[in-house]
């Protein structure tokens, strides 16, 4: 199964929401759009299902151009982040409901709902209904009926974002589970980068209605073609910077300076904008080469197992993220560390130059 879009735009009045996009997705594994709300994701996989033309442009589905195909003729499944299930119908029933449409026999349809029962969890709450499920077992229900359709598209948009903190990573770990034997094309849409992190597959940018780069999830994240990729890419926003290489040393301030990688050798003395990922910065020093700067804390966050550290270095308003519970002080001025190994540069037209 392949799914590509070709030069597909579109707009609604004078206002753009998908410009000029080109796109074919992976056969295997998971396809996600990562962006911000209103980046235009769900707009995205209304074109691919058909449930919106496209104002330009082509749709093609397994060597077939199904640009004009309404969505009732093609094999779609779409999952959204509300929980739409059918709330005069039982659990069994809900699941069922794509079935009876294809007239399957009875034999069948029991068979496959309770196959599927059992592989999200649910099967103990068929004979339920909606309003009597937890919010985490209505999406499931939910991402049933998605499965046992045996789509050829399988659309998620935003699925785990109403689930509370621990049914989120649940269903992320199990996710990946469910579709491993399946023969579909699988989107998944979201706007948390750590969504993307653990599904893996291949990742697209999306920003304004434009993807700004697709490949493997770890490349994209750890390469990322400009800085608006990296940005997308980046919960709590990535620390930007002008920073000026001097022969062999990247220089920030008066006070806080690195030897230039190896990368950086080629490139002309000069500004350059530096890129540096809040969790690569700490309050404690993670290795001899870490390099250290002052911060003046300005909002201190204890979540969980993370501590979260707004701060400020002379003009620079600044994000540190780490594991561990670092209590800290508002006002206060504190050591951070910077892992420069992973810090990215990028030139004066936002394109990455080494990283």
């Amino acid at each position: 199964m392949t799914l590509e879009l070709r030069n597909v735009v579109k707009s609604v009045g004078a206002q753009t929401h998908i410009h000029d996009t080109s796109l074919q997705l992976a056969r295997e594994g998971f396809n996600i759009l990562l962006g911000t709300t209103l980046a235009g994701k769900t707009t995205l996989m209304q074109l691919m299902a058909g449930l919106e033309p496209p104002s330009r442009g082509e749709v093609w589905f397994d060597g077939k151009n199904v640009t004009g195909v309404a969505v009732q003729k093609r094999n779609v499944s779409m999952v959204y982040q509300q929980f739409i299930n059918y709330p005069n119908l039982t659990v069994f029933e809900n699941i069922a409901s794509p079935l009876r449409v294809q007239r399957m026999p009875q034999a069948e349809i029991d068979k496959r709902v309770n196959r599927i029962a059992e592989l999200v969890q649910i099967a103990p709450m068929l004979r339920r209904r909606p309003h009597e499920l937890s919010g985490g077992q209505q999406q499931r229900t939910a991402l049933a009926r998605a499965l046992v359709k045996d789509a050829d598209l399988v659309l998620l948009d935003e699925p785990l974002a109403n689930l509370d903190f621990k049914l989120r990573e649940e269903l992320r770990d199990e996710l990946p589970k469910l579709f491993l034997s399946r023969h579909s094309v699988v989107v998944f849409a979201t706007t948390d980068p750590m969504d993307a992190l653990l599904l893996g597959g291949h990742t697209a940018t999306v920003r304004e209605g434009r993807i700004t780069q697709f490949g493997p999830t770890a490349a994209v994240y750890h390469r990322p073609a400009d800085l608006i990729t990296a940005q997308v890419f980046s919960n709590p926003p990535i620390n930007t910077a002008t920073v000026r290489k001097q022969g062999p040393t990247i220089v920030l301030s008066d006070s806080v300076r690195w030897p230039a990688k190896a990368a950086l050798a080629p490139l002309p003395d000069g500004p350059y904008l530096l890129g540096i990922r809040p969790h690569h910065i700490s309050p404690v020093a993670k290795h001899r080469a870490a390099t250290p700067l002052d911060g003046q804390v300005q909002i201190a966050e204890l979540s969980g197992s993370e501590s979260t550290i707004h701060f400020r270095h002379g003009s620079l308003q600044w994000v540190s993220q780490s594991h561990g519970m670092h209590a800290v002080e508002v006002g206060t001025t504190i050591p951070l560390f910077i892992d420069t190994d992973h810090a990215m540069y990028f030139n004066g037209e936002g394109r990455l130059v080494a990283a």
